[in-house]
């Protein structure tokens, strides 16, 4: 990925979180990237940018297989690196992942309409009470970590099992960008519903599994 020219950087930093997503996107890569490259775009300063961009992915119907293992594993070292206070440690072999650019592509313009809808409803420093402080500090981080814990869950072949984590991720990323007390509220809001969901998901699992083997048996 070709570097900026300081006048391509002025105007991203200029532009709003939408924007600066949309023009990264179009200048990925034809074939394919690494996290390195991303990583080098975005810099320790952007890491929140960078979730947004890795969830942006997960929030169609339509799931890449081992594209969440591998963006959560990063989202979750993120999360850990903003709890512990620490600069972001990725392993060699996750840095150097080779990604598949041409499917992420069509996948990360898809979900942009999902950013752009939250831009509409944000509010810098709204409910400011949910995001200052240290205990509050400290909620949400978790609440992040949390929320890439349920991306890595194995479900993807569910519908929905990815994007209510990615949802969540998104308000998380948004809510500490801007200091949006609202949107850090949606973000807990999806983190129970996607519990919730994988409860439901569990059980009926574990009812029908059960309903066979008795039918089986019997």
């Amino acid at each position: 990925m070709a570097d900026p020219n300081p006048q391509d950087a002025h105007n991203l930093d200029a532009a709003t979180l939408g924007e600066q997503l949309a023009t990264i996107i179009r200048e990925l890569p034809e074939d394919q990237l690494t996290l390195r490259e991303l990583l080098d775009v975005f810099g320790e300063d952007g890491l929140l940018l960078l979730t947004m961009l890795l969830t942006v992915v997960f929030l169609i119907p339509v799931s890449i297989p081992g594209v969440s293992t591998v963006f959560g594993a990063v989202i979750l070292l993120v999360g850990i690196s903003r709890l512990v206070g620490r600069p972001l440690w990725l392993p060699a072999k996750l840095r150097d992942k080779a990604l598949p650019a041409q499917k992420l592509r069509p996948g990360l313009t898809a979900g942009m309409v999902w950013v752009q809808r939250l831009e509409k409803i944000s509010r810098p420093h709204r409910l400011r009470v949910f995001v200052e402080g240290r205990v509050q500090n400290l909620l949400n981080n978790l609440g992040f970590i949390l929320a890439a814990l349920l991306l890595m869950a194995p479900f993807g072949f569910v519908p929905f099992s990815n994007t209510l984590p990615a949802l969540a991720l998104l308000f998380y990323a948004v809510g500490l960008i801007q200091r949006d007390g609202g949107a850090m509220l949606l973000g807990h809001l999806a983190n129970v519903g996607t519990i919730v969901y994988f409860g439901i998901l569990i059980g009926g699992g574990g009812v029908a599994a059960r309903e066979l083997f008795q039918r089986l048996s019997s």
